[in-house]
């Protein structure tokens, strides 16, 4: 793409001069920028100068910039009066490339960077700053997720939409077409005429404990008290215009993923419901998806290996943080703390907020 990089040059001097220029220099970064020059003068593109000096198309950009703006002494670096960088420009560009090849980096292996390739080394204390100034950021590494296609936003709001349009057709919504024909029938008991609620489906396995809050001690920090512990799964639905409900089961497997569902269904009656939730293997095989639809529940798969879709996510991390300083004495009590704040967080529909506004159309909710 060659647009912007073959730009037009300013002919500040002649070639003649420019050649004058490169004859006389002694410093390999006057030497490298009139080459610079001189190569555009010749008919290279940007890309094509700044490589033969050695250089990125980056750096190559900000020189022409700098040419076409002053010239020579807009172009030559500059160090003030002062004490020079350890790095220049020219070899901060190149450390720049070399971070961007081999990112993420420890502060330990940046100083062995330095040191092997340019033969300086900064001050642990200095470091971060002189990173920073480079554009460099210090955060913690979010995994990638291989399975998460390249615009999971874009799948997940075509999905919706389809789900929104109520079609006069027979076929359901969470039918695929390897499916078998018996059975695709909403119960007889169900009425789903009197509008639509929405919510977010998902379990989770919350402990009643958490090593990563801080708290008070006189001695050594530790806990003397036997830890409860469960085995059990919480499943939970997160309504956003309907009645918000967490169950406890034994396990995650469809029978009681189902057993759930029904439970959302007597919560919310009368209405039609669409359920978001993720791939679980448990959610998407046949035997959900045709209960769900028994059940006047239509379902919305996230795109693969993206929970970050899922507003219900807040609502766990809200739900640990707030139970972490509680202390129950067994399994029975917590399974109810649990039930209790799962309640209270769902009554704010805040966690769901962006989703809605980049999401849903209440023009379609009737």
């Amino acid at each position: 793409m060659e647009r912007s990089r073959r730009k037009e040059i300013t002919h500040h001097l002649s070639e003649e001069e420019i050649d004058e220029l490169l004859r006389d220099a002694k410093d390999e970064h006057r030497l490298r920028r009139l080459g610079f020059v001189k190569n555009l003068y010749q008919g290279d593109s940007i890309p094509e100068a700044a490589d033969r000096e050695g250089r990125s198309a980056a750096t190559g950009d900000r020189w022409a910039e700098a040419w076409n703006e002053g010239g020579l002494e807009e172009l030559m670096p500059s160090f003030g009066g002062g004490r020079p960088p350890k790095l220049d420009e020219d070899e901060q560009e190149e450390l720049l490339e070399l971070l961007r090849e081999g990112q993420p980096w420890k502060s330990q292996e940046i100083q062995h960077l330095l040191n092997e390739e340019f033969g300086v080394e900064y001050s642990p204390n200095y470091l971060g700053q002189f990173l920073r100034n480079l554009g460099l950021s210090y955060a913690k590494p979010r995994p990638k997720r291989p399975n998460r296609p390249d615009n999971p936003e874009e799948i997940l709001d075509e999905r919706v939409a389809d789900a929104l349009v109520e079609t006069d057709d027979d076929e359901p919504h969470n039918k695929q077409e390897d499916d078998e024909e018996d059975g695709w029938v909403v119960d007889d008991d169900i009425c789903t005429d009197g509008g639509t609620v929405v919510g977010f489906f998902d379990a989770s396995q919350p402990q009643p404990y958490d090593n990563s809050r801080r708290v008070w001690y006189v001695d050594d920090p530790h806990v003397e008290r036997p830890l409860v512990k469960t085995e059990d799964s919480a499943v939970g639905f997160y309504a956003l215009n309907g009645e918000s409900l967490v169950r406890w089961t034994e396990n995650e497997e469809k029978e009681q993923i189902c057993t759930v569902l029904e439970r959302v269904r007597e919560q919310n009656p009368g209405q039609r419901i669409l359920l978001v939730l993720d791939k679980h293997g448990s959610h998407i095989c046949e035997h959900t998806r045709k209960r769900a639809h028994q059940l006047g529940i239509d379902l919305i798969f996230l795109p693969s290996g993206s929970p970050h879709l899922n507003p219900i996510e807040q609502v766990w991390k809200q739900l640990k943080w707030t139970m972490a300083p509680i202390i129950v004495t067994d399994e029975d009590e917590f399974h109810d703390l649990v039930k209790d704040v799962f309640e209270k967080v769902t009554q704010r529909v805040s966690y769901a907020k962006k989703w809605c506004k980049k999401f849903l159309d209440f023009q379609k909710l009737s």
